[in-house]
């Protein structure tokens, strides 16, 4: 096993335990879980969350959904280091078999490299994300959400929202590796202490982290609505079912029986988006934003941190 795929493996698992609770709130906030004409702001969310989990929940409920991004993080960043690496390689020296990214590669090898790092790890990260959202907005643990698409498509239904999710990933891993290293050129310094070089990797890792989110997050949230659409739209369902009870009564039935009669066929991502544009305005696309930037610092500093310390270890 080489040393970039194990330091890859191990700082994403780890990332992904530091992270996912603030991921379970930008995920229910994405997929569009509040009434869009009376949204509640991010802390009311968060602070219902607390309240929740803290009075029927024990604290494993912060990592639903996580079981899923730690096996299959570990090896999608583990399969994008490798990529990356070897790409940049490839692309500043002729040769792919150096572990370690060569000095000072220009701007657009390093972008280059991290798209076709993110583009590369598409096979793992569509069905992960798809089960992390999906147990994250829902009830169900990521097995049952496994056995339940596994159950309705096959492998194809692992791969739903797969398209918006290998784009994301192409343009957010290019600027990923990009900000990364050109902010450690603009740190580092000749006469740096291994504590300032800690904080160094620390502060690039979580810039890198922002910048990427920034630059991805429409895309992010198409993604999530396209991936929790039906669940949503079931909990609507049942919320409009709930109140026909008190609705007036046409021979017999609730006048609003026959809208639920028939339930709605899946839109395309095209319409997903129009959709959401239309009923919430643009704001939609960058719901969560906060949130997301908090935990993509966090997570991506001690990413980072851990996957270079690992490296030079194993280098020794």
């Amino acid at each position: 096993m080489s040393a970039d795929f194990f330091a890859g493996y191990v700082s994403g698992a780890v990332g992904i335990v530091v992270g996912n609770p603030l991921d379970i709130l930008k995920t229910k906030l994405q997929a569009g879980t509040q009434r869009p004409q009376n949204p509640a702001p991010v802390t009311a969310v968060i602070e219902q969350q607390l309240q929740t989990r803290s009075r029927t929940l024990p604290w494993t409920s912060w990592l639903r959904g996580a079981a899923a991004p730690i096996l299959g993080y570990g090896a999608l960043n583990a399969l994008l280091l490798v990529t990356y690496n070897r790409s940049l390689s490839l692309l500043e020296i002729g040769s792919i078999s150096s572990d370690s990214p060569p000095e000072r590669a220009s701007a657009w090898s390093l972008w280059t490299a991290g798209a076709l790092g993110g583009l590369a790890t598409f096979f793992v990260s569509a069905p992960t994300e798809l089960v992390k959202c999906r147990a994250q907005v829902s009830s169900q643990s990521s097995l049952e959400v496994t056995k339940a698409l596994w159950k309705r498509g096959k492998l194809r239904g692992l791969y739903l929202g797969g398209g918006v999710t290998s784009v994301r990933d192409t343009v957010g891993y290019g600027f990923y590796f990009w900000s990364y290293e050109l902010a450690k050129r603009a740190m580092a310094g000749e006469d740096d202490s291994q504590n300032q070089q800690a904080i160094n990797v620390l502060l690039c890792g979580g810039l890198a982290g922002v910048v990427t989110w920034a630059s991805i997050f429409p895309l992010d949230v198409l993604k999530t609505r396209v991936q929790t659409w039906d669940l949503v739209s079931l909990g609507q369902a049942s919320r409009m079912h709930a109140a026909d009870a008190s609705q007036p009564l046409l021979n017999g039935q609730p006048l609003r029986a026959g809208i639920q009669s028939a339930a709605p066929s899946r839109p395309s991502t095209f319409q997903i988006a129009r959709s959401a544009y239309a009923t919430e305005g643009i704001s939609v696309f960058f719901q969560g934003l906060g949130v997301c930037s908090a935990r993509a610092f966090i997570v991506n500093a001690v990413q980072w941190a851990v996957y270079e310390y690992l490296m030079k270890q194993l280098a020794q």
